[in-house]
């Protein structure tokens, strides 16, 4: 029999500056890592004006970590170190591999309307892969897979698998789904995944209820000052969750529809040493980072 996890926590994205003054949420990041591990940190840059978006994220290195850019109005044009140049227009996704090293940059652009929408998840490499060759994976929205229930649920795979549709992003070593999940009103969702994993919903359109409906309130207090509906345990936009152990996730809607990002991974369980783009396992190894950013020998890979 599956067990439904409960929510362990719950946070409000919150405003943040970033890049050269880009005006985003952000939903968890720099802080309580081992929560959160494989992942790091989750922003939510969407932007119903130039002024919140246009300056973008000008030249500036990663090392250690994976990217992962989804954008769903505007688009993203994109440069590095290693040569590469694109734009991630509209449904699509870049799954980056920084590695070893590289040094690029982010414009956002609005679309006809002005409006830009999308999110960046950062995840961590494990010890083994913090220093292999940069990396890109780029899909184009007509490469995501979507699967339609009969009662008007969809989800769009991005990675992972969900009712023997697999997403296109492939052979990352955290083992992560990557799911965009849009439930109807009077509703109820399921989706099984394996026990071991980290898993984090980030709702972003209307409001649902992310619990066991057997105990619908299996939260702790620490989020009681988030559930802002008039069913206390409905969560709306902006709210990032964090689930405890179990093998099935379970989400309830009543009036409203809820569309969420699902994503889950494997934990890596490994020292974190971080300091802004780049992530490794100890201070001497981030010391080193920076100084070869000094003395131009960041880059392994041109």
């Amino acid at each position: 029999m599956a067990t439904t996890r409960k929510i362990l926590k719950v946070i409000k994205s919150k405003p943040t500056l970033e890049g050269a003054g880009v005006h985003l949420k952000r939903a968890f990041g720099f802080g309580e890592t081992s929560l959160f591990d494989p992942f790091l940190l989750l922003d939510d840059f969407r932007g119903d004006s130039p002024e919140m978006y246009i300056k973008g994220f000008p030249w500036h290195p990663h090392r250690g970590i994976e990217t992962i850019t989804y954008v769903l109005r505007g688009n993203v044009a994109h440069g590095d170190s290693m040569g590469n140049h694109g734009v991630i227009g509209p449904g699509d996704v870049q799954w980056m591999t920084a590695g070893s090293g590289i040094i690029h940059q982010e414009m956002p652009k609005g679309d006809s309307e002005g409006k830009m929408y999308g999110f960046q998840l950062w995840a961590n490499l494990p010890k083994k892969d913090k220093m292999i060759d940069p990396n890109y994976q780029g899909v184009v929205d007509s490469e995501i897979p979507r699967v339609k229930l009969a009662d008007g649920t969809e989800v769009r795979v991005i990675c992972g698998t969900y009712q023997g549709k697999t997403g296109p992003i492939r052979n990352v070593t955290i083992q992560p789904e990557y799911l965009d999940v849009s439930v109807p009103a009077h509703s109820v969702f399921t989706h099984e995944l394996p026990v071991e994993h980290t898993l984090l919903a980030y709702v972003f359109e209307g409001s649902g209820a992310f619990c066991d409906n057997s105990d619908p309130f299996a939260y702790d207090k620490e989020g009681a000052n988030y559930f802002d509906t008039e069913r206390k345990d409905e969560l709306g936009n902006t709210s990032l969750i964090l689930f405890g152990p179990g093998d099935q996730m379970k989400v309830t809607t009543r009036a409203n529809a809820v569309r969420f990002l699902l994503i889950s991974g494997l934990p890596i369980r490994e020292p974190v040493a971080w300091y802004g783009p780049i992530v490794m396992n100890t201070e001497e190894e981030l010391k080193t980072a920076f100084q070869e950013l000094g003395q131009d020998t960041f880059i392994k890979h041109r």
